[in-house]
């Protein structure tokens, strides 16, 4: 069982997307760990300029691949993606939305929190 992750807003880190299930480890979070090169953190919305611009970069995210559970992502699908590979896109202006409650506090050691605010999906939230 993993330690409660915490979000980059300072919370308990919320699921991401369960279908397709996301994260390093598959349970829908992005968590990481010592095994995730990568650093699968930060919590997307894909768009079809973020899908274009990795397959660009090598990692063609929308082909689906059976052998592995992956069904190949399409533009509205959440996946949780390497803090590189976002501030990469976000240099290059093809950064997807970020969803804050969801994206790992780990992603802020390689992507400023103002860069990811600029890109983020309002949640519904219950005031109560």
């Amino acid at each position: 069982m993993f330690p409660m992750s915490t979000n980059v807003l300072g919370q308990a880190l919320q699921t991401c997307c369960g279908a397709p299930i996301t994260g390093f480890y598959r349970d829908g979070f992005c968590r990481t760990g010592a095994a995730d090169a990568g650093q699968h953190t930060v919590c997307a919305v894909m768009t079809q300029e973020f899908l274009d611009y990795s397959r660009a970069q090598g990692n063609d995210l929308s082909v689906p691949m059976p052998a592995s559970g992956f069904p190949g992502l399409r533009p509205g699908d959440r996946w949780c993606v390497c803090a590189r590979r976002w501030a990469q896109a976000f240099a290059a202006s093809v950064a997807p939305p970020v969803v804050l409650q969801a994206t790992n506090k780990l992603a802020l050691d390689v992507v400023p929190f103002d860069d990811l605010f600029v890109h983020a999906v309002v949640e519904d939230v219950t005031v109560s």
